[in-house]
Parts: C-alpha cells; sequence; structure tokens
C-alpha cells in the first residue's frame, strides 16, 4: 500500500476542517470533516467546479429542511419524504455528484431537538461550507498534481510493453497464454490512459504561452495514444495468425520482420525525442527506407497471385495483418509529423519526473 497524494490531502483537509470549525466555535464540527471528505478531487478545476456545485446543493438540502421543519417538523417520515424531494431536486438540476452531501446537510438540520431553529440551520448549514471550503483550499494549496507526468508515463509504458511483445511475436518466441492474459492487461490501461488524459486536458493555464504549447501536447498525447492503440491492434494480429504467418514463404516472414523491427524502433524513438532524451533530427528519418510500406504490399499480392485459384483462408488472415502494420506505419509517420512541429515551436524540451501516486 502506498500513501498517494490524495490520501495525504484527503487528511489534511479533514485536519484543516476540523482546526477552522473549533476556531470558530462550531458545536458539530464532525459535519466540516464530513464535508471535506466530499469535497476533495483530482484536479484545481474539478475542485473549483465543485465548490460551485456544492453550494448549490447544500443550499438545496438546508432550504428543504428549514421549509419541512416549519411545515411539517422534524419527524422520520418527514426526514424521509424530505430527502426524497432533495434527490429529486438535485437530479432536476444535474447536480447528482451533490445528492450525498446535499443529504447529510438536509438530515444534519432536520435532527433539531429544540432551541432556535433558523440560528441552527445557519451554524449547521456554515460547519458545512468550512468542511467545502478547506477541501478547496488543500486542493489549491498542496501537491497540485502532475497529471502530464502521469499521462506520458503511462503511455510510455503501455508503449514499451506492446513493442516487447510485437519484437517476441515477429521471432515466435513467446508464451500464449501470458501474450493473452497481457493483452487484456494492456487493454485495462487505455481506460487509465483514458483518464489521465482528461485530467490533464482539465488542468488550466494562466497564460496564453503556456495555453498554445498544451493545445498542441495534447494534440501529440492524443496521437500517441492513437499509434499505441494501432501497436496493440498489430500485437493481436501477430498473435492471433500466427500459424498463417508460419507457413508464408521465408521472404515474406523476413520482410514483416524488419518491417515491424524497424517500425517499432522508430516508435521508441519518438517516444525519447518527445521529451528530449535523442536529437531531434534521428538518423533513422533518412527517407524512411525502413518504413517500405510498398514493398510489403508487394509481397502480398505477389503470394496472393500463386494462390489466386485456391483462395485459402489464411491469405485473409495475412492481408489484415498487413493492413494493420501499414495503419500502424502510418499512425506512426503522423506522430513524426506532429512532434517534429512542435519542436519547431517549443525548443525546451518537455519535463517528465516520476509522479506522486494519486
Amino acid at each position: 500500500m502506498k500513501l498517494g497524494a490524495r490520501i495525504f490531502k484527503t487528511g489534511i483537509a479533514i485536519v484543516l476542517s476540523l482546526y477552522l470549525a473549533q476556531l470558530l466555535h462550531s458545536p458539530s464540527p464532525v459535519f466540516a470533516a464530513i464535508a471535506a471528505i466530499f469535497a476533495i478531487q483530482p484536479t484545481i478545476y474539478r475542485s473549483y467546479l465543485t465548490i460551485i456545485e456544492q453550494i448549490q446543493g447544500n443550499i438545496i438540502g438546508a432550504i428543504m429542511a428549514v421549509i419541512f421543519v416549519l411545515v411539517l417538523g422534524n419527524h422520520y417520515i418527514v426526514v424521509g419524504l424530505a430527502a426524497i424531494i432533495v434527490i429529486l431536486l438535485n437530479l432536476k438540476l444535474k447536480l447528482e455528484k451533490n445528492i450525498g452531501l446535499s443529504l447529510v446537510t438536509l438530515i444534519s438540520i432536520m435532527e433539531i431537538q429544540s432551541g432556535s431553529f433558523i440560528q441552527f440551520a445557519g451554524i449547521r448549514f456554515s460547519t458545512i461550507m468550512i468542511g467545502v471550503f478547506s477541501a478547496f483550499i488543500v486542493n489549491l494549496v498542496f501537491m497540485p498534481p502532475k497529471y502530464e507526468n502521469k499521462l506520458y508515463l503511462k503511455i510510455a509504458d503501455t508503449t514499451e510493453e506492446i513493442i516487447r511483445w510485437i519484437r517476441l511475436s515477429t521471432r515466435h518466441d513467446f508464451d500464449h497464454q501470458l501474450l493473452k492474459t497481457d493483452i487484456e492487461k494492456l487493454k485495462d490501461s487505455y481506460i487509465k490512459i483514458s483518464q489521465f488524459y482528461l485530467m490533464y486536458k482539465e488542468e488550466r493555464s494562466y497564460f496564453k504561452r503556456i495555453t498554445l504549447e498544451k493545445s498542441r501536447k495534447l494534440v501529440i498525447y492524443r496521437q500517441m495514444t492513437s499509434a499505441a492503440k494501432k501497436a496493440l491492434d498489430t500485437l493481436k494480429k501477430l498473435h492471433r495468425f500466427e500459424n498463417d504467418l508460419l507457413h508464408l514463404p521465408e521472404n515474406f516472414q523476413q520482410s514483416i520482420q524488419e518491417q515491424l523491427d524497424c517500425l517499432i524502433y522508430q516508435h521508441e524513438q519518438l517516444m525519447l525525442r518527445f521529451i528530449g532524451k535523442i536529437p531531434t533530427h534521428p538518423t533513422y528519418s533518412e527517407g524512411n527506407v525502413c518504413l517500405n510500406k510498398k514493398e510489403l504490399f508487394d509481397l502480398f499480392l505477389s503470394h496472393q497471385k500463386e494462390y489466386a485459384e485456391e483462395d485459402p483462408p489464411h491469405m485473409y488472415h495475412i492481408m489484415q495483418i498487413v493492413a494493420s502494420i501499414i495503419d500502424y506505419s502510418e499512425q506512426v509517420e503522423h506522430l513524426d509529423t506532429l512532434i517534429t512541429s512542435f519542436h519547431s515551436y517549443h525548443e525546451n524540451e518537455v519535463s517528465i519526473e516520476e509522479p506522486h501516486n494519486e
């Protein structure tokens, strides 16, 4: 188990909310702590959106609590009916994420036994808002997340794993069951990549130059993801149709291996070139000799002519492999173009550090 940044921030937010509630002499500081837990978010921008939404949700809960207590009292059946109304109002206003905190506000106010109800409701509402603002302050000040680091490293790790398997597959040197298991894990990696991409996209920049640079980076990261996805598709084809590959002529098999070896090498170099680990203009790009798609396609057509009359099933499988390799190469070429363009505008290398655990 690792102590991630979000876990640490949640603890700090609880401490801060309890401290502020006691400092302001709130009779029930625990409600501030509960609100702080609800309000912790993974990004500053989401924290900003959350505080706006939670203010609305808390107002709904507080108003409904006051109305129901003044009109119908605070019998537990009335509390249940008020809770239903609060949920419906939040759904109607598209504040689904704030239903929990709205209900906490509602119940905390409707539990009054005696005394000045309006004053009691105001104190409870204020206490809960202390928790919401405490969480916002913690999100703003403590360990702002670096989702660009997380995004790049996740894409790089996933790409590296795919490339390793492609290299083994072209040499027919792998464990089928292990590869099948890893392919499923790699599919799950794309869910995490999508989450990090969204988080990074949501991070706001306050200077025009940084905003423009980030816009270009978002395009590159999206293309990195697409290239890795095509690499995974190629790997799945190699795994699925391995027997068909083994029945190809030696020169055809060798060509596929050489094409893929050079393609994955270029893919690896591009990932490093983006963050400045290798020169901006590597020697492999001269003429893109290793990405001779026409040669590969001509070999397929030549092989297909030999079986024109027989129409064997394996030809359709080989066609899928060749098409996947060509598609993969086009994605890598487009990534090359984007990275070259990016470095022509932004000479400073992209800084990637090991991220905090979230």
